[in-house]
């Protein structure tokens, strides 16, 4: 019998308010007429896990890996505006980073879900990028790395689509989640 394992994730960027709320965009002119509120900022689009990354997965499969894991030590999100959609699976960060890379949140990475339930092959990854620590317009891609250095390798790569506009007084927060499955 032969298996395929297919690894897939989705990356979800929130824009939120000094209060913590997701901030809206401006209504368009339909929305404003039905007094309808502008769209929640809110970006969701698939990954790709990168050819690094792949060698990463497998790395950490080993009893001793050689390489350092996406960890709550180590992990760190990049953001930036540079995407093109060429050669997205050889990404090694992101084209154009915008501010420093973030670290992980607090008890990220997590399973989705708890052991034996559905949702239990799904691996969480959180970052917050605090109100000061960014002020762009036009962020469209995030690589998730396993460090923040020069040699920090890259475990994912995402299209951030459409893009957002993050100003001084915005929290930008990036959720990524990769799930692996047997076929």
């Amino acid at each position: 019998m032969r298996e395929k394992i297919k690894v897939g994730g989705m990356v979800t960027v929130r824009v939120l308010d000094k209060d913590g709320n997701v901030k809206r965009n401006k209504p368009t002119f339909f929305r404003r007429m039905l007094h309808i509120g502008g769209k929640p900022l809110v970006s969701k689009h698939h990954n790709i896990v990168t050819r690094t990354g792949d060698a990463l997965i497998a790395d950490a499969l080993l009893l001793n890996p050689n390489k350092t894991k996406v960890s709550s030590a180590s992990g760190f999100i990049q953001v930036g505006t540079g995407w093109t959609g060429n050669s997205t699976k050889l990404n090694t960060n992101c084209n154009t980073p915008t501010g420093a890379a973030e670290e992980l949140d607090d008890n990220y990475p997590a399973l989705k879900a708890e052991w034996g339930s559905t949702g239990d092959t799904t691996v969480c990854y959180r970052a917050t990028f605090e109100a000061g620590d960014l002020n762009a317009n036009g962020i469209n891609e995030a690589a998730l790395l396993n460090g923040s250095g020069a040699s920090a390798a890259c475990l994912a790569y995402a299209q951030i689509t459409p893009s957002v506009n993050v100003t001084q007084a915005d929290t930008l927060q990036v959720v990524w989640e990769i799930t692996i499955l047997g076929q």
